[in-house]
């Protein structure tokens, strides 16, 4: 399993300063789409699951859970998002970037929807070893990521990690030791509108073999 994140290899500062300038207009033109995904995210989890959404954004999907009656906390790294979802909720939201996270065992199900694609690719395998780590035996995952063969920004100066679905299961490989890795491939867009070829990968923590 990969060994903790470094701090300063693990989040880009300029992508957080763009989601504190435009929290506001981000989550407004958010707030109406229910993310591709959830539905089944939501259908593989156990009645009142404690769920993480993790870069939670304006809170939309963390509001169809709730909604749904699961136990959900929600955390962005940017404070102006992380009030913006607040609003939304209702409740409070956890002000916390990816390496922040420190949990054991608390998560029946971890929802990362278009927020790890924002992660430096050396740093995303140890990342994803906090999420495991975080994740109850039996618990699931979910992540989506703009696929491509090189990292790099887009028009609005966002980094993305861009990977290919090759790389993205090596990733994942890498940073535990997954009871299953799946993933499904299509077209979409992003908040810039343009369209492109997205990763959605599913990965469950197996329960721990009873002796």
């Amino acid at each position: 399993m990969a060994g903790p994140a470094k701090s300063a290899l693990s989040h880009d500062q300029s992508t957080l300063d763009f989601y504190e300038r435009e929290a506001a207009v981000y989550a407004a033109n958010a707030k109406s789409k229910v993310s591709p995904g959830l539905e089944n995210f939501m259908a593989a989890l156990p009645v009142g699951a404690r769920v993480l959404d993790l870069g939670c954004g304006g809170g939309q999907d963390a509001e169809v859970m709730l909604a749904r009656d699961f136990d959900v906390d929600a955390a962005d790294g940017s404070p102006a998002m992380a009030a913006q979802a607040e609003h939304l909720l209702k409740r409070p939201v956890k002000i916390m970037k990816f390496e922040e996270l420190s949990a054991t065992s608390a998560y029946d199900g971890i929802w990362a929807n278009a927020s790890l694609l924002h992660v430096p690719f050396v740093a995303l395998a140890p990342i994803l070893s906090l999420v495991f780590r975080a994740l109850k035996p039996g618990g699931i995952h979910f992540a989506s990521y703009k696929s491509g063969d090189a990292a790099g920004r887009d028009a609005l100066g966002r980094y993305y990690n861009y990977p290919s679905e090759a790389a993205i299961l090596a990733a994942y490989a890498e940073a535990a030791p997954w009871g299953a890795v799946t993933t499904a491939t299509g077209w979409g867009s992003g908040y810039e509108g343009e369209r492109c070829v997205w990763i959605a990968v599913t990965a469950r923590r197996f329960p721990t073999p009873v002796p």
